[in-house]
């Protein structure tokens, strides 16, 4: 067992790593954003094919389409930094022939239509939240930090909440640690917050819209939290992988931000 000061010492020291590479690629946007996003995007389709328990052995071919599949997803219609608002139904029905066809040919229990769906799933998440982050990025740089914020204050009030007065627990099987306490005050404190920050720095819109949107979001992304937290448990893993030594794997720490920046991305157009 590593001892407790040494533990904190990697997260910390990994903390102002992440630090120094993401803040400098989110200031800078466009391509370098983009290109940024593309290396996660690959890192975090790896993790979720790492996941021996939720497939079968998945061929190489489909491996190496996966990531040119969610490539697609991710960049539809880049124009100089800028991706469409939207995804080609066309896309998708032929992401989703590719993955299923092979299963009419392929062995029993080495690649099945279960395989097949799985990663059509998971291609189609991991693309929508990239390609969302890439459109949210371009359209402002403080509506893209407000919706970082969310998560991240959410998560340490939570935490600190958690820590020093919370006693149910909200999903003891799937998360032990998390409590209802913690996830009150976190998405009350979050968003306080994230609402004062959006009608400051983003726009001025609808103060009570701008709030239950807010609160929305917050509640989504613990929610990922959970979600995400429960497929480790079905694999009997703590980590998606040991990339971030102290931290985990990519999808350890933008579980709850894929779902705020899913859910935004049905709010675009309302605050």
């Amino acid at each position: 067992m590593e001892d407790v000061g040494e533990v904190m010492k990697k997260r910390v020291i990994s903390s102002i790593v992440m630090l120094l590479i993401v803040v400098p690629i989110i200031l800078a946007g466009n391509e370098v954003f983009s290109l940024g996003l593309a290396v996660i995007a690959i890192l975090a389709l790896k993790e979720f094919l790492d996941l021996k328990k939720s497939h079968n052995k998945i061929p190489s071919a489909l491996s190496l389409f996966s990531v040119l599949a969610l490539l697609g997803i991710v960049f539809y219609e880049y124009q100089g930094g800028l991706v469409s608002y939207s995804i080609s139904h066309r896309l998708l029905i032929l992401i989703l022939m590719v993955y299923l066809l092979p299963t009419l040919f392929i062995s029993k229990n080495k690649y099945e239509t279960k395989d097949a769906f799985y990663l059509f799933a998971v291609v189609i998440l991991l693309g929508m939240a990239f390609h969302s982050m890439i459109v949210i990025r371009n359209e402002s740089f403080y509506l893209f930090a407000y919706l970082v914020l969310i998560p991240i204050i959410t998560d340490t009030t939570a935490f600190i909440v958690g820590t020093l007065i919370g006693k149910r627990k909200i999903a003891p099987t799937i998360s032990p640690s998390k409590t209802i306490a913690g996830s009150i005050s976190g998405s009350i404190v979050a968003t306080c917050l994230c609402s004062c920050f959006y009608c400051l720095l983003v726009s001025d819109a609808n103060i009570l819209i701008t709030i239950i949107v807010s609160l929305i979001l917050s509640i989504m992304g613990q929610l990922g939290d959970l979600l995400f937290s429960k497929i480790k448990r079905e694999n009997d893993i703590k980590d998606y992988s040991n990339l971030i030594p102290g931290h985990g794997g990519v999808l350890d720490r933008i579980d709850s931000f894929i779902f705020v920046i899913l859910i935004y991305y049905v709010f675009l157009k309302i605050i």
